[in-house]
Parts: structure tokens; sequence; C-alpha cells
């Protein structure tokens, strides 16, 4: 913690408290969550819900958690940092936000649940405190009530803050899904048109009470499941017929309503999947590819030139059959290479060395193959004395045994002297391989980019660091 300058407290919640703070070796700005509880070991800190969902989700709308750093049996995460939450944002604001504005963060919102639910986690814990804003970037945070969609129930009764809980847990369910999630979206979409909770509930029961204010009880037709839920628990809901939503947000569109009407639904299967939300009318404006189908999308469009380097790497991939390719992703971004190798029209010089090499190789066996048939083939003619000194035969002759040196020539060429022969006429030579920070190494075909040294497969770092 030494390498971080705490600024200013930002946040203070059950489980700890948050820090705006700033990294002294390089500048940047984080917020860190001081755990108030103490953690003796390691093991505890890496089985938390909050590591482990975190630490397998990478997606720009889910607040990064850049380390995790134990100290004195103090535990710290460190994120990235945002401005203000959404409930900052609404608290002091006096003109609504416009249907824009909240298309927008709801969009992103929805586009970081789907992922979250694709890789096995519901949040549990969602309300405009933990939606962090910069800007017009929204980001899902405080994932401590985080839980695994495939973890077997009963699950934690008290989950979430009371007026953004599904009536589900209200209920006292201990088979809720990831469902949860979408009340909790379809309430604070309505207070984000209204800047007012659309369930302000006081307790459990008034809770369930404002709901049916506003949606209506529930029926044997519309969540069968919920009337057993209350019998269970000796509860009887209160009579009554509820109001349009259009009367409580008259600043927000039909398909607004519409999407928070489903969102709202007693029963939790007729409220839509975080997908499903996304392909709603009211995001029709808004641009959104399925993750299903990105890789055919990128696969069928031609790069763009900016991408030209990440391709280039992957291509260089094919080729490295020694080292896993997790390993050789980290070698390419860590390695400098000397500018001089970079060619003029800025493609990348892995490029020049690797594809181009193979690439000279495969043509000249194949125009040797070519040329060498007919001589293996065909007898040569008889041709009268004189004719045999020609210089049309000459030339033939020259050029077939030419193209099979060369061949042969290229075979056994060492890549650094390939590499210095891709440079253009009149561009001053480079300094040898080992003073670039790394050199091309060939083994049984297959080209590599390693340091001067041998790689050790085992490196081991110092720093206390997870994730």
């Amino acid at each position: 913690m030494e390498r971080y300058k705490l600024i200013k407290e930002i946040g203070d919640g059950t489980f700890g408290t948050v820090w705006r703070a700033i990294n002294k070796q390089t500048g940047e700005v984080v917020a860190i969550k001081k755990m108030k509880k103490k953690y003796y070991s390691w093991e505890e800190c890496v089985n938390l819900r909050e590591v482990k969902s975190l630490r397998k989700m990478n997606h720009p709308n889910i607040v990064k958690l850049k380390e995790v750093i134990r100290e004195s049996d103090i535990l710290y995460f460190v994120f990235e940092y945002m401005e203000c939450n959404l409930y900052q944002l609404m608290k002091d604001r006096e003109k609504l936000f416009s249907e824009a504005e909240v298309r927008n963060w709801c969009f992103q919102v929805f586009q970081g649940l789907a992922y979250m639910h694709q890789r096995g986690y519901f949040h549990r814990d969602l309300k405009p405190e933990n939606l962090l804003v910069t800007k017009d970037f929204i980001k899902i945070a405080d994932f401590g009530l985080a839980r695994e969609i495939s973890s077997q129930p009963p699950y934690t009764e008290y989950v979430s803050t009371r007026w953004y809980r599904a009536p589900e847990v209200l209920l006292q369910s201990y088979m809720y899904t990831s469902k949860v999630d979408m009340w909790a979206m379809g309430a604070i979409m309505a207070e984000l048109f209204s800047l007012r909770p659309l369930f302000p509930g006081a307790s459990e029961a008034d809770e369930i009470y404002k709901i049916c204010g506003v949606i209506g009880n529930p029926t044997f037709e519309s969540w069968a499941d919920g009337l057993k839920l209350a019998r269970h628990i000796n509860y009887q809901f209160p009579q009554l017929a509820g109001v349009h939503l259009s009367a409580l947000i008259p600043s927000a569109s039909d398909d607004a309503i519409s999407l928070i009407t489903s969102l709202c639904s007693w029963d939790p299967c007729k409220r839509p999947t975080a997908s499903e939300a996304l392909q709603h009318p009211f995001f029709q404006s808004c641009f959104y590819i399925p993750p299903s189908l990105r890789n055919r999308a990128v696969a069928r469009t031609p790069p763009p030139a900016g991408t030209r380097g990440a391709l280039d790497q992957q291509e260089v991939k094919r080729y490295s059959g020694a080292l896993p390719t997790s390993k050789l992703s980290n070698n390419f971004s860590s390695m400098k290479l000397h500018p001089p190798l970079a060619s003029e029209q800025g493609s990348h010089p892995i490029e020049i060395v690797a594809t181009g090499v193979q690439r000279k190789l495969d043509m000249v066996n194949q125009d040797g193959i070519k040329n060498e048939k007919p001589v293996r083939t065909t007898k040569p003619k008889y041709r009268q004395p004189g004719k045999d000194s020609s210089p049309t035969s000459m030339s033939k002759g020259r050029s077939v045994r030419g193209v099979s040196e060369t061949a042969e020539k290229l075979r056994n060429l060492s890549v650094t002297s390939r590499r210095q022969s891709s440079i253009g006429i009149g561009q001053p030579r480079p300094p040898p391989p080992m003073k670039a920070g790394g050199n091309w190494i060939s083994e049984s075909g297959n080209f590599i980019l390693g340091p001067p040294q041998q790689i050790s497969t085992g490196r081991t770092f110092a720093r206390k660091v997870a994730g």
C-alpha cells in the first residue's frame, strides 16, 4: 500500500470504505476499497465472491479490479476510478434526464448484465449507488453479494437494498435466479425517468404493499408460485388494482413504459433476460452485436488499417509451436523491437520476418518443383553439335539450376540475415538483434520471438497481487 496515497473517502458501506487514491509511481487515480473485516490468510481472500467473480469478468461495463492487497491482515481492493454513481447524479438534480441519456445508461448496464449472466454470475445488489458513471460511460460495481448461477440453493435470505428487491426475495424464496437483477433494473430505469424511487417501502411488508399499489396484486394467472410463497409465510397480498406506469412516469415514451412493465413483472419467468432486453424496441436506435455473432462478423468483415498489427500477431502465433499461446502473447506485449525494423508503410516487423520468409520459401519451393518436373520426366532431345551452346538452351539450364540453388540457399539461410535483407536499399542497417531486446529463434522450422537468454517457463513474481 505504500505505492498509493489515499486522498479522500468517497463511500462507506456495510463491508468496507472506499477511498480515492493515487498511484505514486504512475500518477493514475484509482478507487481503493478497504474491507472492515480482518483477513488472516491469502486463501481466505482469494475465495471471496467479489474476488472470484471479478477475476473471471472483463467487460467495458463492469468495473475493473486492478489488484488485491493484504497488509497487516487488512484487505484492499484496487479498482479503476469512476467519477460518481447514479444516486449522486439523481440526488441533487432538478431537471429530468433526457430519454436519450436514460437509454444510453440502461443499454450499457444491460450489456454488462448479459455478459455477467452468460459467465455464470448474477449481481443480487443492483441499485443506483452500485452503478458508477464517468461522463457517458456507466459500469456495474460492488460484487460483494454476487452469486454463481450454478450454485445450489438455498441462497442468502437478505439480498439487495429493499427498494430494488424482487418480490420472490421479499417472500423469502430460496430459489430465485438472475431475474432478480432484471427486476432491480426495472425499478432503477423508472427512477432515472422520474428521479423518485418506484417502490420506496419502509419495511418488507410495506415494500410489497408499494409494489401492489403500482402494478396491482398478483393473481393465480399472473403468479401462482407467488401465492404459494405467501401462504407458506402466512402472508396475504393487499387487494389493489394498481395504476398505469405512464401516469407515474409521464416523461417516458411508450417503448420505455413497455420495457419497465415487463421488467417489473410479478412472475420472474415473464421478465426478459438481459439479452432479450437489449433487443427491445426502446433500444432500437442503439447498435449491439450479440456475443455469439461477434466472431462471425469479424471474420466476414475486412479488417481496417488500424487492426493490422493485431492480426499480424495472430499470424505469427501460427508459427509458434514451441510456446503456449498465453506466454507468447505476453512476450510480444513486453518486447521492444528496434524502430528501423518496421517498414515504411507502418506494417508490423513481425510480418516482415515471419510471414515474409515463409511465403518466399513456399513460392520458391513451388517454382522449383514446377521447373524440375520436365527435367525428371522427359528425356533430353538430340541436338546437333553447336546448337547445345546456344544462348537459349544455356539460359534454360541456368534457370532450372538457379531456382533449385536459390531454394536450397533460402532453406539454409538464417532468419537474422533474412531480416536484414528485408530492409530497402539506402536504409540504414539496424544494430545486431541482441541490442533490440529480443531475437528470432528457429526451431524445427517454426519462428518464435524470444529474449537473448533462454525463456524460463516458471517465472515467479514477488508481488502480493491476485487477479
